[in-house]
């Protein structure tokens, strides 16, 4: 049979069908037909979802004609922009037990694109099998935009930071470059830098939140925190995530840590000098507590400092004052242990942006 041929009798079958549909469903298409909310019944005895109603909302969001609507399959009416994965997606909108209110992107007749939410319901016939689907669209095109829009400022937002954090450096670099104290700066520097990497941890995640191992990698990775057998550095822990603040105050503190332990500790000599980085979760009201131990050995002997630098206040009195916590620093034979115990606030998990 040929295929012009073929095609008029499928039109004619499928209009044979809305006929029918409008004769036995007069009540209930007339609302279908007057709601402001896009709508469409599909056949759902034959194959494709053949489109066998649309009210004028759906004509309005799509800028299609009637005639150019019924009879037509949903997937080629409005399946510009879908992959083979998007057209699966959509079959399995009208699989019951595979889901339903699944969200893609349409396209209309001008081939601009709008984003909607497809509700997927069987109507029965005579309690049996589905003769229609019932496929409602949820217009979220400005939901989207803003989502979209707020992403971008994001992105801005953590650019320009991070561009400030640079031209921070650059004017330290500018003003001390004359005095004698190389030191301060290099100290200076690292603080800084150590900001930044947490910073564009953070800005990775939407400033959500962050893991801590993810924290505490990006801190000690300039210190030598390579894969292996051979690293100077051992990460154990529970899987826990921290707030912005929370993952900022301790990338500062791990930063100063290592710092010293580069200065005075176990990483100021080679050989055998270790750290071992280890925290628990602790189950508690209204939140969960953390306790964090940093453990160095292997290294030279150490003392408590005659005078408190601003690593030790940033160490001791930063986590107090910001985070509610308490620290214990140990200086032994042994080796540096610092005990941190605080609170960890739940993390924000923020919508994902399109």
């Amino acid at each position: 049979m040929p295929n012009n041929v073929k095609e008029a009798l499928q039109q004619m079958a499928a209009e044979a069908v809305i006929r029918r549909f409008q004769v036995a469903e007069g009540p209930f298409v007339a609302a279908a037909a007057n709601t402001r909310m896009p709508m469409i019944f599909t056949d759902a005895v034959g194959p494709n979802h053949r489109i066998i109603f649309a009210n004028d909302s759906f004509l309005q969001l799509t800028g299609y004609e009637r005639d150019e609507v019924l009879g037509k399959n949903l997937n080629s009416l409005i399946g510009y922009n879908f992959d083979l994965s998007e057209r699966t997606k959509l079959d399995e909108a009208f699989t019951p037990e595979l889901g339903n209110d699944l969200s893609f992107v349409f396209s209309r007749k001008d081939r601009s694109t709008f984003y909607a939410s497809v509700f997927v319901a069987a109507v029965y016939e005579h309690g049996e099998a589905a003769a229609q689907h019932f496929v409602s669209f949820h217009n979220t095109t400005s939901h989207v935009r803003e989502k979209q829009h707020l992403q971008h400022l994001l992105n801005e937002l953590d650019h320009r930071t991070q561009n400030t954090l640079v031209t921070v450096l650059a004017i330290a670099a500018q003003t001390l470059r004359r005095e004698t104290d190389v030191k301060a700066y290099q100290n200076f520097e690292g603080r800084v830098l150590a900001l930044s990497r947490v910073h564009t941890l953070l800005g990775r995640t939407k400033w959500s939140g962050a893991r801590l191992r993810d924290v505490a990698e990006q801190i000690l990775q300039p210190f030598g925190l390579p894969d292996g057998p051979e690293s100077k550095f051992s990460l154990t822990g529970d899987e826990v995530t921290l707030t912005p603040k929370t993952a900022l105050s301790l990338g500062m503190v791990f930063h100063e840590l290592a710092a010293n332990a580069v200065n005075y500790g176990a990483l100021s000599v080679t050989g055998e000098g270790r750290i071992a980085l280890e925290w628990t979760s602790i189950p508690d009201q209204p939140s969960k507590r953390l306790h964090v131990v940093w453990q160095e050995s292997g290294g030279p002997l150490v003392a408590p400092a005659g005078r408190r630098g601003f690593g030790t206040r940033l160490i001791e009195g930063g986590l107090a004052q910001e985070l509610n916590g308490e620290v214990h620093h140990t200086f032994s034979a042994s080796g540096v242990r610092c005990e941190i115990n605080m609170p960890v606030p739940v993390a924000v998990k923020w919508p994902e942006f399109e």
